[in-house]
């Protein structure tokens, strides 16, 4: 039996919590067969990120065209894309796909905060990459760098989610983590029908969570290429998140931002 198979647009990060290892991990655990497109190489433990060296837009295209002309992939997630160029790129391939779902987690900080994409790379991302996209999953401070509106309440989020659809993505997760609170709410619009969809959990109190927004991205593809809809499957890649966050709570790796337990509670 063939697994779903989805292709991992993003950068690399060598202390394995986020980034295309944390993809990789995600898929793996929810019975995915996973493959990468690399599109920078980056420095960085659980305290920080030192180095950053994207990767030439002709070699993100290559890899890109390399396993969907073999392969193939039943859903795509971009994560940090580490430049304009490689937007660019990443942009005209997804414009040859047909019916393949994707998602855009629009990566511009690491848990640390420091930043893994150049400036002018947000612009690019809105013009190349949006428009192609299945749903978005940014997180507050992303959406707010995006639609230049202050994220401060659940309305706000409502507000967000629908400008970004506005500026043309077809569907919003706003991921609402960065509220302060007992729970973090989470908001899907649907771009077509309008529906507003609204998932909460109980704040998992830990320092383990570099990596979630990758995390949650990565469930979401693999659930959208299982055949989910797009609520179910946000659902689902909410549960999941939950589950590995909880599950490194107990965690000691590095003396920073720790990741994720992907493997919590085995193949889902």
């Amino acid at each position: 039996m063939t697994p779903p198979r989805v292709l991992a647009v993003a950068g690399s990060d060598s202390c394995a919590g986020a980034g295309l290892q944390a993809d990789l991990k995600t898929l793996a655990s929810l019975g995915c067969y996973g493959m990468t497109a690399v599109t920078a190489v980056t420095a960085q433990n659980t305290r920080g990120v030192s180095r950053v060296m994207p990767v030439p837009p002709d070699m993100v295209r290559a890899q890109m065209e390399a396993v969907l002309e073999d392969i193939g992939a039943d859903a795509v997630k971009i994560g940090m894309l580490g430049s304009p160029e490689n937007a660019e790129a990443v942009g005209e391939i997804l414009g040859t796909l047909k019916g393949v779902p994707v998602v855009l987690d629009p990566v511009m900080a690491a848990q640390s905060g420091d930043g893994l994409n150049a400036e002018e790379t947000p612009r690019a991302l809105l013009a190349h990459v949006m428009p192609r996209v299945t749903v978005m999953t940014p997180n507050i401070p992303e959406a707010e760098k995006l639609t230049g509106l202050v994220v401060a309440s659940l309305d706000g989020m409502e507000a967000a989610a629908r400008r970004l659809v506005a500026m043309g993505c077809s569907n919003v997760l706003l991921k609402g983590g960065h509220f302060g609170g007992h729970d973090c709410p989470d908001l899907l619009f649907e771009g077509e029908t309008g529906q507003l969809t609204r998932f909460a959990a109980p704040r998992i109190e830990t320092r383990n969570d570099h990596g979630t927004g990758c995390t949650l991205a990565s469930a979401l593809a693999a659930y959208l290429a299982r055949g989910l809809s797009l609520c179910e499957a946000a659902r689902q890649a909410k549960t999941y998140t939950s589950g590995a966050l909880q599950g490194a709570v107990s965690q000691q790796l590095g003396s920073g931002h720790g990741p994720l337990a992907h493997f919590h509670s085995g193949l889902l």
